[in-house]
């Protein structure tokens, strides 16, 4: 096993649903992992520490929707839970699993239930009902567009699910930078 870091940047999109997208400055994020041994069809697996993993907090200093700053207040919070995958150094290809719970909140007025996210990010392509995205291969300086597609089911507050139109898809699309990668 080899330590490896993984760091978050700018330009950035999360959406849900119908709602338009986000745009989201990540940078500060990320954390350390293990790259393991190349196996027999030339990948290695990669897997982050959930516990140290740092997802920035998406407010008004980090995001961005229909062009303007949020509003104060309104927060999201990413708590991963999991991300591990495989990486293909040959071909640029990088597939991570990341399991996570968004936490929606408004101040101190109102704190929405988790959403559970379970999605796979990769370098690739993905496509589902209604969102679609590109990733961008592993650079030669560690840069790379990760993007996935996940169902996320209904928190279980009336008012907050129907708000979002739950259940219903979310997208992804993160830059960042895998380094220490030999």
């Amino acid at each position: 096993m080899h330590s490896c870091s993984l760091h978050t940047l700018v330009d950035c999109d999360l959406a849900i649903g119908g709602w338009p997208r986000f745009r989201y400055d990540a940078s500060g994020g990320g954390g350390g992992g293990r790259l393991g041994s190349l196996d027999e069809q030339g990948r290695r697996s990669l897997r982050f520490d959930a516990d140290q993993l740092v997802i920035p907090r998406l407010d008004r200093r980090s995001g961005r929707w229909l062009g303007l700053p949020l509003p104060p207040g309104l927060a999201i919070d990413i708590q991963p839970e999991g991300l591990e995958g495989s990486l293909d150094a040959s071909a640029g290809s990088v597939t991570l699993r990341f399991t996570s719970r968004f936490r929606f909140s408004v101040g101190q007025v109102y704190r929405a239930p988790d959403l559970v996210v379970d999605t796979l990010l990769t370098t690739g392509s993905v496509r589902g009902e209604r969102h679609r995205a590109e990733g961008s291969p592993l650079a030669a300086d560690g840069t790379m567009r990760l993007v996935g597609v996940a169902t996320v089911q209904p928190s279980g507050d009336a008012w907050f699910d129907r708000f979002l139109g739950l259940p219903d898809e979310a997208l992804a699309r993160l830059h960042c930078r895998l380094g220490n990668v030999p």
